[in-house]
């Protein structure tokens, strides 16, 4: 009987513990991810996008892991750049110049390494020179730099920066590099200590999203 006792004592610990592990790995809100301000399903068509600045350290070290990312979710990931200072806001009139000259609708690897370069190169350049080497990052790519581009063009891109700067302030976000996934949940990207655990979250929540609208 004693043994017997035993047997289930050890079955429902093993159970409890595999249940405190399952608790503790699931993304939990306002730790993991958070909610939106407001919605923005609306302008956001993809599923899952990154909000970045060309002028931020760490979207640098994230540009690394992207294609990491997208393939720990099985899916593309879109890309938002903010507008919420004057760096940023210059930043993204040249992010988007170069998306709206991809095939793709966002700048390729060897792209986005070129931009991030420029704006990340060691020693004090000016101005100037800074706007020069980004000029020249296009030239080398056979693309037009947005001093260059056509009134229709300016129009276009115009747009796109606007429609950014709509996003970012809607959903209020004032932090980056994070992911924004089906345009209501925010990942908490320090709340993570590594890759894999930013990539669970994302997969969390566009399966959460997708169950509620089942």
């Amino acid at each position: 009987m004693k043994k017997i006792i035993k047997t289930f004592s050890l079955l429902f610990a093993s159970l409890f513990l595999l249940t405190a592990c399952s608790d503790n790995q699931t993304p939990q809100l306002n730790t993991h991810y958070s909610e939106l301000a407001n919605d923005v399903s609306d302008l956001v068509t993809q599923p899952v996008v990154e909000v970045f600045s060309l002028t931020c350290g760490h979207c640098l070290q994230m540009e690394k892991f992207i294609p990491e990312i997208e393939e720990g979710i099985g899916q593309p990931i879109g890309k938002i750049h903010v507008t919420f200072n004057e760096s940023a806001q210059a930043a993204a009139l040249f992010y988007y110049a170069a998306a709206m000259q991809s095939p793709s609708g966002k700048p390729d690897q060897g792209m986005m390494t070129a931009l991030f370069n420029v704006y990340h190169a060691s020693g004090d350049l000016s101005k100037e020179q800074t706007q020069q080497n980004l000029v020249s990052a296009f030239q080398a790519r056979g693309m037009t730099s947005p001093y260059e581009l056509s009134e229709a063009q300016q129009q276009q891109l115009f747009s796109q920066v606007h429609k950014a700067q709509q996003i970012t302030g809607k959903a209020m976000i004032n932090s980056v590099p994070t992911f924004v996934v089906n345009g209501k949940y925010m990942v908490i990207t320090s709340a993570h200590n590594d890759l894999p655990s930013i990539i669970s979250t994302i997969n969390y929540l566009v399966k959460k999203d997708n169950a509620n609208n089942v």
